[in-house]
This record gives C-alpha cells, structure tokens and sequence, in this order.
C-alpha cells in the first residue's frame, strides 16, 4: 500500500511524497523505512531522528517547513488515526472457518451467516447466534444465551444461562460470564442461606472484556454493561451492577453489588466500590481509592476514603510534614500545657471585679 492510498483509507490528507510505500506501522525509535509511526509529543520535534517512512501527527502542530521534509498524515485525532492504521495494515481480514467437527452444539442452536466455531465448544439449548461470530476452542455457552453479530469469543471463555451480549463485542480468554451473585442471608444459628441469583446480565454493543474478568448476574432484574465500555483484564463486577456507556475500567476494579456507574467514568487500577455507590458521569476515579460513598459528575477522585484530587493532594501534603514536625509540635504543646498548669491557680485567686 502506498501512502497516498493509505491516506484515502483512513480519510486523511497526505503531505510529501503520496507513492512511498507504506508496510507496516512500527514505533517511532525502530521504526524502518517502510514503516508509518506516530509522532505526538517530545517525538514530535524528533522527526529526523526516526527512520520511519512517514508519520501520523497532530494536525494543529504541522507547519509549512515540516510539510515540505517529511511524509506526513494530519488528524485532528491523530491516536485514533494510528489505531485504524494498524487495523488496516496488520490485522488480516476475517474468515470464516465454519463449525468445528469436534463442537458440541444442541439440536436447536440457531446460527448466523458465515460462523467461526472451534473445537471443542459447546453450545446449550435455545441459544442464539449472530452472523460472522468467532467462537475459539473451549469456550462453553450455556441455554439461551444471545449473541450479537461480528462478536468475537476468545478460548475458555463461560457464559452462563440466559445471558445476553450485544454486537462487535469482543470477551477474552477466561472470561466469565452470568455467574452467580455473592448473596447470602445469616439464620438465627449463624449458618449463611444462599439467595438465589435468577437475575441475568446484558452486554451491550460494542463491548470489549479483559483476560480473567468476571460479571456476575444479577440476584433479581439484571447486571448491566452499557454500550462502548472497555474492561480490563481481571476485574470483578458484582451483582446488578450498572456500567453506563463508553466507561473504562482499569485491572483489577472491584465493584460490590448494585453500584451504578455513569456514562464515560473512568476507574484506573485497583479501585474498589461499596455496596450500593453511585458515581457521576464523567467521573475519573485514582488508582486503589476506595469509593465508600456516591459521587458527583465531572470530578476527579482519590484516597480511601474517596475524596476529590484536589483535597486528596492537599492532605497528603499535610501528612508528609507531620513527622517532621511532631517532636517539635510535641515539645511546643508540653510548654504550652506547663505554662497554663502555673498560670490557672494564679488566675482562679484573683478576686472578682466590683460592680458599679
């Protein structure tokens, strides 16, 4: 492919020689001569220092003497540009193998137009496929579960009765899918009474679930993943929780029963959630905080327990001097205390003021 052909694929102008031949995407420092790299940032100003063929930059940051040296391709969103490059040049083209001979589908299984099925799947009763599913080798489908178009299933992945997921979506290895919510009663003598979880969960459009993550269906009513969310790998979301759409959720967010998440909220790594939270849409929520109550929309949080960025930032500014200064808060309170301790009887053997 050339570059001026790539270009027109991914609806960008071309800037420099349009007949470079383009191979491959490689990174900036070992990128080859055949290769396209992404130029953002401190590379941005070290475009001579690369031995890519040309370069996918920020549109606002091209200028007349950069046009006329290099090869370059301008986006106004120049990751999201890089990202469909790849896709073109080195994701090979679906095809469609059909049904493995060693699958295990049941009698009344419907499936749409050109399958991809491994061996050693098995498929229950009443469930229903879309066109152009990839299903690789031991993944388990269990009854009645439905499964958009153009989704792909990685191996070993269990998706338990009655689920539903969306199209395009994309669940890796070890995902588990619709397995019981952790709920328990306590009796009079102590011993834990199982609630049955006869709830479901609903994966939306355009979903993609990390390596090892767990959903859990809903004890009642449904758990549910909202359109466009990305999902790590190893996170846990627990019963008839609500993940609003185009969220990301970073390794290893724990979210407890029930909690409601916004639309576009962003958890980074090891976050975990109380029973019941709610957090606002747009929220960005810090590495390892605790969310132990709801939060507003917009704000960036942090700390256990949960309080904004800015405050978060401000008390661990105080609690980093404090050990320095304990000794000498210490020793100014001691003579502050002996001070008032030889004042007080003085002061309570004054004799009161006359009145007029």
């Amino acid at each position: 492919m050339t570059l001026g052909e790539l270009a027109a694929a991914l609806g960008l102008s071309c800037l420099g020689n349009p007949q470079v031949p383009i191979l491959g995407v490689g990174e900036f420092e070992t990128a080859s001569p055949t290769h396209l790299a992404l130029a953002l940032g401190s590379r941005r100003d070290r475009l001579a220092t690369s031995r890519a063929a040309a370069f996918i930059v920020a549109a606002e940051t091209v200028t007349e003497a950069d046009a006329a040296r290099y090869n370059l391709l301008p986006a106004d969103y120049p990751k999201v540009a890089f990202a469909r490059a790849i896709a073109l040049l080195h994701v090979p083209p679906r095809q469609a193998l059909g049904i493995a001979p060693e699958a295990t589908l049941a009698a009344d299984v419907v499936i749409g137009d050109s399958p991809t099925i491994g061996p050693h799947v098995v498929i229950g009763e009443g469930s229903r496929l879309g066109a152009r599913v990839t299903i690789h080798p031991g993944v388990v489908i269990g009854r009645h579960v439905t499964i958009g178009d153009d989704t792909t299933i990685y191996p070993n992945v269990t998706i338990y009765d009655g689920v539903r997921i969306g199209a395009r979506c994309i669940l890796h290895a070890g995902v588990v899918i619709g397995a019981d919510g952790y709920g328990y009663a306590r009796d009079a003598d102590g011993t834990h009474v199982k609630i049955p979880q006869v709830g479901t969960v609903v994966i939306e459009d355009d979903v993609e679930i990390g390596a090892n993550s767990t959903i859990d269906r809903a004890t009642l009513g449904e758990t549910r993943i909202g359109r466009g969310v990305k999902i790590d790998n190893l996170v846990h979301i627990a019963h008839n929780c609500t993940i609003g759409e185009d969220s990301l959720l970073a390794a290893l967010v724990g979210l407890s029963g029930g909690v409601k998440v916004g639309r576009r909220v962003t958890m980074a790594g090891q976050v975990g959630a109380n029973p019941q939270v709610e957090i606002g849409e747009g929220a960005t929520i810090a590495g390892k905080t605790g969310i132990t109550k709801s939060v507003p929309p917009g704000e960036t949080y942090a700390g256990m327990p949960i309080t904004t960025l800015r405050e978060w930032k401000r008390e661990r500014i105080y609690a980093a001097r404090l050990p320095y200064r304990l000794p000498d808060i210490e020793a100014r309170l001691t003579a502050v205390e002996t001070r008032l301790n030889t004042l007080l009887p003085a002061l309570s053997h004054q004799p009161a003021e006359s009145e007029d």
